[in-house]
């Protein structure tokens, strides 16, 4: 097989910038909301099923409890996670995925695979 062309390149690439007019609206507000740091790591948890805030601050190393906070009452803003106050004592609070927190899962579990296939481990400190 030949190489392409200078004059097909060209082609290419003119026609790849006409079709990049425009982003995708959806995965503009998909990503300004779970794009922000620590909401993959607890909607990841909830997908697991309902959580006790303590226990999602054990599960997500380095959060936290001002940003836990944060980001599950964003979570509860879009209607992606319902807060629950159990009767105590001792008073708790519970978090878990609505339906349409639920309806990520699919697709957090193949940005997950793609993750684990195509992007290198984190480098991690080694004991002296």
């Amino acid at each position: 097989m030949n190489p392409p062309t200078h004059r097909a390149r060209e082609s290419t690439a003119r026609h790849d910038a006409e079709n990049r007019t425009q982003v995708d609206e959806g995965i503009t507000r998909v990503f300004l909301l779970l794009g922000k740091r620590w909401t993959g790591p607890i909607m990841s948890v909830l997908i697991l099923g309902p959580a006790y805030f303590a226990d999602l601050r054990r599960a997500i190393p380095g959060i936290s409890e001002r940003m836990l906070s944060n980001r599950l009452a964003e979570l509860a803003a879009t209607e992606l996670v319902v807060r629950e106050v159990d009767k105590g004592p001792p008073l708790r609070v519970s978090y878990q995925l609505t339906r349409a927190g639920a309806a990520l899962e699919p697709a957090l579990k193949v940005l997950a695979e793609w993750a684990r296939t195509n992007l290198p481990e984190p480098s991690r400190p080694t004991d002296r």
